[in-house]
């Protein structure tokens, strides 16, 4: 693996946990007391950190220093939103098919009167 790789991949994992975490690009400099510029350098994957910076960012994220350099990790960042969204509409099938099931029985709880 090659210097750049890493970098592509640090700077990926560092977007990514930060979109999963809800914080802006301003929200994580100041949790870790860095530039915006800076940060969004590392993102773009131009600029490296130092070991106490990967400590800082792992802390902040509440994760593993390794778990920034994991290759499987890098996802897009838009995964948690697209997972959201699929779990919202398995909620309302699921919903649906109940209103359903339980329409069926109210309707034969109500059924002709048996002499």
């Amino acid at each position: 693996m090659t210097e750049q790789e890493l970098r592509g991949i640090l700077s990926l994992n560092i977007k990514k946990y930060r979109i999963s975490r809800n914080l802006s690009q301003a929200d994580l400099a100041e949790k870790l007391d860095i530039s915006v510029n800076f940060l969004s350098n590392l993102e773009n994957g131009n600029k490296w950190l130092s070991p106490l910076t990967l400590v800082k960012f792992a802390s902040a994220l509440n994760i593993e220093p390794y778990e920034l350099f994991k290759p499987e990790g890098a996802l897009p960042p838009d995964v948690p939103a697209i997972l959201n969204k699929s779990f919202d509409e398995a909620v309302i099938a699921v919903t649906r098919t109940l209103n359903q099931v339980r329409g069926y029985y109210l309707s034969q709880a109500d059924g002709p009167p048996q002499d």
